[in-house]
């Protein structure tokens, strides 16, 4: 991975990101109820305290041991203990499926909805996060299989601020929390106007 990636907005923790596909794949499963840049920066956490990010250690690690690791603050996530779990979930089907090569899981999709498919598969990746990593992938390090765009829709939009996909530096983190706060406003907005017509109906 040549590219530098500046998700985390910290120098050390981006370059793990910039150096190690697992890393990334890590930062991605980490992003839910939790700022983006801090769960890109577990990676970098876990690589600091535990001392390698190898998908083989992480899997063989003892479970307990490992979730005090990632809990102790700054944890790797509001939720350290049980995504320490996941961690090492990920890690197990990446050493088990993909000989311990987390890039391989994109460079060798046959095609867009392949690369989907092996996504939604990881532990921890539904549907929607296997679109934004896949966008992520392509947007960032030029990895766009046969159907790319369509398959992951509107994630995949140039100059687009949608997603994790789209941060590059600080004002673009900025402009897709923006989105992702507007997103949000509207979707109680609607929620709320459901509930008012229901209520009415009554």
């Amino acid at each position: 991975m040549a590219t530098q990636i500046r998700i985390a907005q910290d120098e050390a923790a981006d370059e793990v990101l910039s150096t190690d596909p697992f890393a990334l794949l890590v930062g991605m499963l980490l992003d839910q109820q939790y700022p983006m840049e801090h769960a890109f920066r577990g990676p970098w956490k876990i690589l600091s305290r535990f001392g390698t990010l190898a998908p083989d250690a992480i899997a063989a690690a003892e479970a307990e041991s490992f979730a005090d690791l990632c809990a102790t603050p700054p944890a790797i996530h509001r939720y350290g203990r049980s995504m320490a779990g996941r961690v090492q979930q990920l890690a197990t089907v990446v050493r088990d499926q993909y000989d311990g090569r987390a890039e391989t899981i994109w460079t060798e999709a046959k095609d867009a909805r392949d690369l989907l498919a092996r996504l939604k598969a990881l532990p921890g990746f539904g549907d929607q996060k296997a679109r934004i990593f896949a966008a992520l992938v392509g947007k960032q390090l030029d990895v766009r299989p046969a159907g790319w765009q369509e398959a992951i829709g509107p994630y995949a939009e140039d100059g687009s601020y949608r997603s994790v996909a789209d941060v590059v530096d600080a004002s673009s983190l900025a402009k897709v929390r923006e989105f992702k706060q507007a997103a949000k406003a509207a979707a109680k907005a609607k929620d709320a106007a459901l509930t008012k017509a229901a209520l009415t109906k009554k």
